[in-house]
């Protein structure tokens, strides 16, 4: 297969042990690893309030980031990052739909552990969407 793993980040403990297992999978099948990493509209109209400008914004989602960049950089693990723009959930299933993907690694609880008691975790809700294989991490 020619696909590559999609890896959802949001720079949590969750998401950085879910970019072990994507590491180990890339590193056996011989793929590419994409980083999407969601901004939640809900998210990002606080993030304008809370804010000094858009500088302060793209720094601190490059930050959440940081740490799973470097694990990939440190394994040479090819890998690009993908921002996207929505709803987490239905916004990685739509990408990995969409997209040459052949697995997904997602932790089971990211930065928002509220939401994820009352509506459904969105680890949840892209294994029961998305098209291919995923692998939830704890």
């Amino acid at each position: 297969m020619s696909g590559k793993i999609l890896l959802a980040s949001d720079g949590s403990e969750h998401a950085l042990r879910a970019a072990d297992e994507a590491i180990k999978l890339a590193k056996a099948f011989e793929k590419e690893i994409v980083v999407a990493y969601v901004i939640d509209f809900d998210r990002s109209k606080e993030d304008v309030l809370h804010s000094n400008g858009s500088l302060d914004r793209e720094q601190k989602r490059k930050k959440q980031l940081q740490s799973t960049e470097q694990k990939l950089i440190n394994e040479s693990v090819s890998y690009t990052v993908k921002v996207l723009h929505g709803v987490p959930g239905p916004t990685i299933v739509e990408y990995a739909n969409k997209n040459a993907v052949d697995y997904v690694v997602i932790g089971s609880r990211g930065l928002n552990g509220l939401q994820g008691m009352v509506l459904g975790s969105v680890s949840h809700k892209v294994a029961k969407r998305v098209n291919c294989p995923v692998l939830i991490v704890k």
